[in-house]
C-alpha cells in the first residue's frame, strides 16, 4: 500500500477557461473512469471520505482517501473492479458499522495539465479536468475543475499558482471531491450555533464536533503510521467524557454515566498507546544527541520500549475491533439524535464559571512546594475549566475565547510536567528490566533530565497562573 499526503487546491473553470501559461512541462492528456463505493447512506462521505476504483489503460487501482487537517492522505492498492480490498476496507468499519460498499458515482476524466517548475525543481502539478458523471454508461452531467497539487515547497508556493489561475479567470469552488460536486454530498460538519440559541443546541453541536473528530481519526489510529492521529482521537473522547460530566443534570443520569464509564475504557486503551508514543518520540531525540557509546545503551531502552508499544498497539486494535466500541458509537449518535433531556432549562453559562470557581480554589489551596500528584489534578481542573468555556464560547465571544487560549497554555505546560514524570517511571522501569552499567548511567541521565523538565514546568506554571486568574475572573465573575 502507497501513501501520499495530498495538499491542493481545487478551482471551478467555465467551459472556456485555459490553463495559462505556466513555467514548466506539459504533462501528457489522461483519460480515466473512476468508480466511487459508499454505503447507500453516504456514510464515509459524511466523514470527508472517499474510496474509489480508478481504471486507466486496463490497469485498476483503489484510492481511498482520508482527512487530515488541511490536507488528505492518499492510500492506493492496485486491486480487481468490484470488491474494495481488505487493506482498505479495514480501515472503515467503524463510520461503516455493518453498512455494505456499493457503487454510488461513475466518473470519467479527460485531464490536461503542466508540471510547474522553478529553480529547484518540481513545485506542482496544476490540471484541468473536465468530468462526466455517468448513468448506465449514459452522460447525464458535466463539470470542469482546476486542481493544484504541491509536490515540493509550502502553502505559499500553491498560493501563488492560485493566484495566477485567478487572474486567467478560474474562480473558487467550495474544495469538495469531484463525487461529492457529482452527487451533491456535503460533508458532516458541526455549525455552532449562536448566542441565541438554547443550551441543548449549544450541547449537541459541542458532542457531535467530538464524535466527528474521533471517526474521522479512527482511520489513521487502524493505520498506525501517524501518532498524531491517535493524539487527536483521545483527545475527542476526553472532551466527550468532560462534555457529559459538565452538562451531566441536563439528561437522564444513569444513560450519562454510562457513557462515560464506556468512554473512560477506550480513553484507557487509547491512552496506553500515546503514552508510550510520546516517550518513544522524546527519548529518540534525546538519545540521537548523545554519543556513540551512550546511544547504544540508549538503543537497548528504545528496543525494549517498542516492544511494549507492540503489544499495547495490538491491544488497541483489539479494543477498536470489539462489538462494545461499535455499540459505544452507536449510543453515541443516538444521544446526539435524541437526547434523553431532563432539564432543559438548564443554566449552561453557570458551568464555566463553576469549573473555573474549582480551579482557582485547587491553585490557591497549594503549598508552596506542591506534589506531583496535585499539579497533575490542577491539571485535570485546568482541562475542565477549559472545555466548560468552550461549551458557551459563541455566548461568550471574545473573553471566553482569550480564556480558553490562557487555559489551553496552563493545560500545555502541566502536561509537560506529567509527561515527564511519566517517562521518569518508565525508564526506571526498562532500566531495572534490562540492566548493565551503560543502560543504567544512561537511564540516570535521562532522568536527571525529567527531573528539569518538571522544574521548568513548576516555573513556568507559577508565572501562567495570574494571568489565566485575572482572565477568570473577568469573564466569569
Amino acid at each position: 500500500m502507497k501513501a501520499f499526503v495530498e495538499r491542493e487546491f481545487k478551482l471551478q473553470a467555465e467551459p472556456s477557461f485555459q490553463l495559462p501559461d505556466l513555467p514548466g512541462e506539459l504533462l501528457a492528456p489522461r483519460v480515466f473512469t473512476s468508480i466511487y463505493y459508499d454505503t447507500a447512506d453516504h456514510r464515509l462521505a459524511r466523514r470527508g471520505m472517499t474510496l474509489r476504483c480508478r481504471s486507466e489503460r486496463r490497469r485498476r487501482r483503489w484510492q481511498l482517501k482520508l482527512p487530515r487537517g488541511a490536507a488528505r492522505l492518499e492510500l492506493t492498492v492496485p486491486g480487481g473492479a468490484g470488491i474494495p480490498p481488505d487493506e482498505l476496507t479495514r480501515l472503515l468499519v467503524a463510520s461503516m458499522r455493518g453498512g455494505a460498499l456499493v457503487p454510488i458515482a461513475t466518473l470519467r476524466t479527460r485531464r490536461a495539465g503542466v508540471r510547474v517548475r522553478d529553480l529547484d525543481g518540481s513545485v506542482a502539478e496544476v490540471v484541468l479536468d473536465t468530468v462526466a458523471v455517468l448513468e448506465q454508461g449514459r452522460v447525464v452531467r458535466r463539470f470542469r475543475e482546476i486542481e493544484g497539487e504541491l509536490l515540493t515547497g509550502d502553502e505559499a508556493t500553491l498560493e501563488r499558482i492560485r493566484q495566477a489561475l485567478r487572474a486567467a479567470g478560474a474562480v473558487d469552488g467550495d474544495g469538495r471531491p469531484k463525487v461529492f460536486q457529482a452527487l451533491g454530498i456535503e460533508p458532516a460538519s458541526a455549525t455552532a450555533p449562536d448566542a441565541s440559541s438554547v443550551a441543548l443546541d449549544h450541547v449537541r453541536v459541542m458532542l457531535q464536533a467530538q464524535v466527528d473528530s474521533l471517526l474521522a481519526h479512527d482511520p489513521g489510529v487502524r493505520l498506525g503510521t501517524d501518532p498524531e492521529e491517535l493524539h487527536k482521537m483521545r483527545v475527542a473522547v476526553r472532551r466527550l467524557r468532560a462534555i457529559l460530566r459538565a452538562t451531566g443534570p441536563m439528561f437522564e443520569r444513569e444513560s450519562v454515566e454510562s457513557l462515560r464509564e464506556e468512554l473512560a475504557w477506550l480513553g484507557n486503551a487509547l491512552g496506553s498507546v500515546r503514552d508510550l508514543d510520546v516517550m518513544h518520540e522524546y527519548l529518540r531525540q534525546e538519545i540521537t544527541a548523545t554519543d556513540p557509546v551512550e546511544r547504544r545503551a540508549g538503543r537497548r531502552l528504545l528496543r525494549r520500549l517498542e516492544t511494549d508499544r507492540t503489544h499495547a498497539r495490538a491491544e488497541l486494535i483489539q479494543a477498536l475491533s470489539d462489538a462494545r466500541y461499535f455499540a459505544l458509537l452507536d449510543r453515541l449518535e443516538g444521544a446526539i439524535e435524541q437526547p434523553k433531556v431532563v432539564e432543559p432549562d438548564f443554566p449552561l453559562r453557570e458551568v464555566p464559571a463553576r469549573e473555573f470557581k474549582k480551579l482557582r480554589k485547587a491553585v490557591e489551596a497549594l503549598p508552596g512546594v506542591p506534589s506531583d500528584e496535585t499539579l497533575h489534578e490542577i491539571r485535570i481542573k485546568g482541562k475542565r475549566a477549559r472545555y466548560a468555556a468552550e461549551l458557551v464560547q459563541a455566548m461568550v465571544g471574545k473573553p471566553a475565547e482569550r480564556f480558553i487560549a490562557k487555559a489551553k497554555e496552563l493545560q500545555d505546560v502541566l502536561g509537560e510536567h506529567q509527561d515527564a514524570l511519566v517517562a521518569e517511571a518508565q525508564i526506571r522501569a526498562l532500566a531495572g528490566e534490562l540492566g548493565g552499567g551503560r543502560t543504567n548511567f544512561m537511564a540516570g541521565r535521562l532522568v536527571e533530565r525529567q527531573r528539569a523538565r518538571r522544574a521548568a514546568a513548576r516555573a513556568a506554571f507559577a508565572a501562567l497562573w495570574p494571568k489565566l486568574a485575572r482572565r477568570g475572573k473577568k469573564v466569569w465573575r
